[in-house]
């Protein structure tokens, strides 16, 4: 496993500086308003799905991989909670289980087609992404589906532990933190956490180790999958609709997020925790500048300028840890 040295160490440190200063920033350029109590948990109920997203993204590029299909999956998934979320029709557990074993077996071809028929990930995942697309268009004849029952919405929509309690935390922002922790625990305390990194940091060389090349990255892309059609589920809940042109450009958010964050893209290396970092970084910034009254095409260039930023700085870091 790749940990990276003093580079490595300053960047992960240096994010948390940047993340500090970025809110220090926007709230002067904000007249503290984006710092205000419910503006700050706006935020984060924001960057929720996408920092779900982000999560199953963290696994896929430490094993040295990337998926550029996770947009797309969260729409089939949504498409496919939608159909059977109607008032009266479906219990609740049938959408639920539904848009998660969607988008876990949309990230199991993923991870099968990398794996056995040793095609490069961008090439794989780019080729579901228009697929995947294609079947929720298909699904839902082009159109959103709307007509939702309330305890489909309630998902999303809703509040631990109750609308009436003083201090409610958004079901948005709850789900994040707990796809975050059981995230956190695979990838640092478990077997296959480890090999994640190993894979990801010298396939060669774990493969001598005796690592299970091939699972490991069916494994990284089913949990990108399925985090992908949880994301679609709680986005159809959101929206109170299953929108197949939802998540459109979606997974270049979460890879922004987990650059961002530390994760190097080259693989091997990076913690778990950038992932929430990155993700919250983007939205305080987008946040700010939608105080501002920036416009969103500017705010893409941004993006964009940022993500090339940090994966030049990665390089740089790397040349000289090496």
């Amino acid at each position: 496993m790749r940990t990276g040295g003093k580079g490595r160490n300053f960047r992960e440190l240096g994010i948390f500086i940047a993340f500090i200063a970025l809110m220090a920033l926007m709230a002067l350029i904000s007249g503290g308003n984006s710092i205000n109590p419910r503006n700050l948990v706006l935020i984060v109920k924001q960057a929720s799905i996408n920092g779900i997203l982000a999560v199953g993204m963290t696994f896929v590029i430490v094993a040295g991989g990337i998926d550029l299909s996770v947009g797309s999956i969260l729409a089939v998934a949504g498409v496919a909670a939608a159909m059977f979320s109607h008032p009266g029709e479906h219990h609740l557990l049938v959408p639920v289980a539904l848009a998660v074993l969607v988008g876990l077996a949309l990230g199991v071809v993923n991870g099968l087609v990398i794996a056995l028929g040793k095609i490069p990930p961008f090439i794989v995942t780019l080729g579901m992404m228009t697929m995947a697309r294609g079947l929720a268009l298909i699904l839902s004849g082009g159109s959103p589906i709307y007509n939702m029952s309330k305890e489909f919405e309630r998902l999303a929509g809703g509040f631990f532990p109750s609308e009436s309690f003083p201090l409610r935390v958004p079901a948005l922002t709850l789900y994040f933190v707990m796809v975050v922790l059981v995230g956190a625990f695979f990838l640092t305390k478990t077997v296959f956490g480890r090999h994640v990194y190993a894979v990801g940091g010298n396939e060669m060389s774990a493969r001598v180790s005796g690592v299970d090349i091939a699972g490991v990255k069916v494994g990284v892309y089913a949990i990108s999958g399925l985090l992908a059609g949880l994301a679609g589920l709680l986005l159809a809940s959101r929206i109170v609709s299953g929108n197949p042109t939802s998540g459109s450009g979606y997974e270049l958010d979460a890879i922004a997020a987990v650059t961002i964050g530390g994760v190097s893209m080259s693989g091997g290396s990076g913690k778990w925790y950038g992932a929430v970092v990155g993700t919250l970084f983007i939205a305080v910034m987008g946040n700010g500048l939608d105080l501002l009254g920036m416009q969103s095409n500017l705010q893409l260039i941004i993006k964009g300028a940022i993500i090339i930023i940090a994966v030049l700085y990665d390089t740089r870091a790397k040349a000289r840890d090496n």
